[in-house]
């Protein structure tokens, strides 16, 4: 295996290896700081593999990193595998859930973290036949969905020494990414009162419940006087036990994000101010905390572009007729999205106009389009941006669901288990693979990727968002 075209061809012959591991993880969705089975199949494949584990990065029981090669460059690859709770979804284009209330892969974490895996075993295999120097890394990253598991991470060092790194995400487009995504503060606030009996003596009560909702009233009203991009959610995670005792204790936990840290922390520090204030109106008392924290992602111009060519190499992804219907079948249960929505925010050549107006009619899509998002500032948030203030990153986006079905749905764990979930994730392992190839061989490339974050970040050295007395929610691993 020494071209790219040798590294395509591998991938393609064990394609199945990986689909099976994919499909495994969908069928046991774990979530977020629980995903023991899911990195215990992962790390003991890459040590079968010959890759060298190390377990409970940034003190995180399901975090590791499987190291192989030697050298210079160190590349990494970012996998995560947590699911989301309540998608519990059958392998079938209608909703219909297997365990009613369950988890499932609503995110395609079971494709994200396979596909940045089996790059890594790809790039591994190629450096051994090779002889090539260089380090290859796959990092199992926990808790995407609560968006701070790699921040933890980050904080300990975990990346510091990566000279670039490659992370995929599933979407219904394959595009590498020049755009951004905002950061986010995760607040929870826990309200103390006095119980008592709610119909016999009510006045003798302070009731939290209370304060969480006058709390909220306040926050909702605080949304007409922030910016665009400001992006402010919550729910409430107690709140009391019986309708006739006035609560004791009652809390909320929220999301707060923003493109710039000083944002983040300005907002977030006026809903602290709508929590004490609700405290004051109700004679009760709050507790603030953070939980985490994320920073906005840098995305890597120059290793977009490398990925971009990396795509045109492999080529785009043949849908079959069989996978389209399926796809447009579970495209009738969600609005119909028109390409200005589909392909938001991106600059693209009005030549190519009309070829997205007509894509954006499939129900699948499987043209490779290069990275025309360059201003396009998402307001989701991912743990990603805190490694790609640390270190060079590409995120690249590859079709594995219907065009129509929206993140965090059924219809985003429909596909993740079928051909066109298996189809995607397989493309973004060659183009990531592909894309290595070219730093390991070409230093200037790796050069002028480190030139652009240092322009990009001013030279100052990165700051984990989540302060240092802080801790991750583990607990001991109970499969290792």
């Amino acid at each position: 295996m020494h071209s790219k075209q040798d590294v395509i061809e591998w991938l393609d012959r064990n394609g199945r290896r990986f689909t099976d591991m994919a499909d495994t993880l969908w069928a046991n969705p774990e979530v977020a700081w629980e995903e023991f089975a899911s990195s215990k199949l992962q790390a003991d494949f890459l040590a079968a593999e010959g890759f060298a584990v190390t377990w409970d990065l940034g003190g995180i029981s399901t975090a590791f990193c499987a190291e192989a090669g030697s050298g210079a460059p160190i590349i990494g690859y970012l996998g995560e595998y947590d699911a989301l709770a309540g998608l519990s979804q059958k392998r079938q284009p209608t909703q219909e859930p297997v365990v009613e209330g369950g988890p499932g892969h609503g995110c395609g974490h079971n494709l994200l973290g396979t596909g940045g895996l089996a790059a890594a075993v790809a790039v591994a295999r190629w450096l051994q036949a090779t002889g090539t120097s260089g380090t290859v890394r796959y990092y199992g990253c926990p808790a995407e969905e609560q968006i701070s598991g790699k921040a933890f991470m980050a904080r300990t060092g975990s990346f510091d020494d990566l000279d670039a790194a490659f992370n995929f995400h599933p979407a219904n487009v394959n595009a590498p990414s020049k755009g951004t995504c905002v950061g986010v503060n995760d607040l929870v606030f826990r309200f103390h009162g006095r119980t008592a009996h709610a119909g016999g003596a009510p006045h003798e009560g302070r009731s939290a419940l209370d304060a969480v909702e006058l709390m909220n009233v306040g926050v909702n009203y605080l949304r007409e006087h922030v910016t665009d991009k400001v992006r402010i959610h919550y729910v409430i995670t107690d709140g009391g036990k019986l309708p006739n005792v006035v609560p004791d204790t009652a809390e909320v936990w929220y999301f707060v994000r923003a493109l710039e840290r000083a944002e983040i922390e300005e907002v977030s520090e006026r809903v602290r101010n709508c929590a004490r204030g609700a405290a004051l109106m109700t004679d009760t008392t709050v507790e603030m905390r953070v939980r985490g924290a994320c920073s906005r992602v840098l995305n890597n111009a120059h290793l977009a572009d490398l990925q971009y060519e990396a795509m045109k190499l492999v080529g785009p992804i043949e849908f079959t007729a069989e996978e389209k219907a399926y796809a447009a079948q579970v495209n009738t249960a969600f609005r119909a999205l028109g390409a200005d929505e589909m392909f938001a925010g991106w600059q693209t050549p009005p030549e190519e106009r009309p070829r997205l107006q007509r894509l954006a009619c499939e129900p699948l899509i499987g043209d490779n389009f290069p990275a025309w998002d360059a201003d396009w500032v998402g307001t989701g948030s991912t743990d990603v941006g805190d490694v790609s203030w640390i270190t060079p990153l590409s995120m690249l986006r590859t079709a594995c669901w219907a065009t129509h079905a929206p993140g965090h749905s059924w219809g985003i764990v429909a596909t993740g288990a079928t051909t066109i979930g298996h189809k995607g994730m397989m493309h973004s392992a060659k183009v990531m693979a592909v894309a290595a190839l070219d730093l390991y061989l070409h230093p200037d490339h790796l050069r002028n990727a480190q030139a652009e974050l240092a322009a990009a970040t001013n030279g100052t050295p990165y700051l984990c968002p989540i302060p240092a007395d802080v801790d991750p929610p583990t607990r001991p691993h109970p499969l290792r």
